[in-house]
C-alpha cells in the first residue's frame, strides 16, 4: 500500500488549521512539506515558523522538502523545527554524501530529490545511504503542473538500481499524481505518493486521499 503525503503548500493558509486536522483525521501518512528559496526555483514558500506550527498540530511524521541553495547550512533549524524526514536537491549539493550524513547526524531520515531532466545514475553512489528519493515529475516551484510521462521509465529504473544495491530507499513521486497516474506510478515501483491540488482542490479531500490510499498498481500498459 501506497505512503500518501498530502502537500501542505496546496493548503488553505487562511485556515491552515483545519486542513492540519483533515489530514490528521485521514488516511495519510505524512504531511508533505515545500521549501522554495526563490534563488533554486522561481517561487518563494514557508520558512520556520509555518513548519513549527505544523509541528504543533501534526499527529504524523513532517517530510521536508528543500528546494533551496546551500541546503547545508538549514539542517539543524529544520530539525529543531519539526522536520522528521529531509530532502535535499542532488542539483543544489556538489558535496551530496556530506549533506545526506549531516541530515542522519541530526537523526532525520535523508531523502534526495532529483530534478526531471536529472539522470538518476547520478544517484548510484548514494542509493545505499539515502531513505528516499523524491522524483520530481513537474518542474518544481508550482503546483497544479501537467505530468512530465517520462516520470514511468525513471521510476522503473530507480527501482532496478535500488534492488540492484539491496538498498532500503523509498520511492516518492512528487507532482501530478492523480487517479490516472498513481496506480501507473505504483506499478513502476513508487511508494509514496504526494499530492498536492488533487486533494486540497477536491470536495471531499478526506476521501479523495481515501482514494488514493487504496490505489492498486495499474497491470496494463505503462504509457
Amino acid at each position: 500500500m501506497a505512503i500518501i503525503a498530502p502537500s501542505v503548500l496546496s493548503a488553505n493558509f487562511a485556515n491552515l488549521e483545519a486542513d492540519i486536522e483533515m489530514i490528521n483525521n485521514s488516511e495519510a501518512d505524512w504531511f508533505h512539506v515545500d521549501v522554495m528559496d526563490g534563488v533554486f526555483v522561481p517561487n518563494i514558500s514557508f520558512g520556520f515558523p509555518v513548519i513549527k506550527a505544523l509541528k504543533k498540530f501534526a499527529k504524523k511524521p513532517l517530510d521536508v522538502h528543500l528546494m533551496i541553495v546551500e541546503p547545508d547550512k538549514y539542517t539543524q533549524a529544520f530539525k529543531e523545527a519539526g522536520a522528521d524526514l529531509l530532502s535535499v536537491h542532488i542539483e543544489a549539493c556538489p558535496h551530496l554524501h556530506r549533506n545526506i550524513q549531516n541530515i542522519k547526524s541530526h537523526g532525520m531520515k535523508a531523502g534526495v530529490a532529483i530534478n526531471p531532466h536529472t539522470n538518476i545514475s547520478l544517484l548510484e553512489n548514494v542509493i545505499a545511504d539515502i531513505d528516499l528519493v523524491c522524483l520530481m515529475s513537474v518542474n518544481p516551484g508550482f503546483g497544479g503542473q501537467k505530468f512530465i510521462k517520462h516520470t514511468y521509465i525513471k521510476c522503473a529504473e530507480l527501482k532496478e538500481m535500488i534492488l540492484k544495491a539491496n538498498a532500503n530507499c523509498l520511492i516518492e513521486i512528487d507532482g501530478g499524481v492523480n487517479e490516472i497516474t498513481g496506480p501507473q506510478l505504483l506499478s513502476a515501483g513508487a511508494d509514496v505518493l504526494v499530492a498536492g491540488n488533487y486533494v486540497f482542490a477536491s470536495d471531499k479531500p478526506s476521501q479523495t486521499i481515501q482514494a488514493l490510499k487504496q490505489m492498486r498498481p495499474n497491470t496494463t500498459s505503462m504509457h
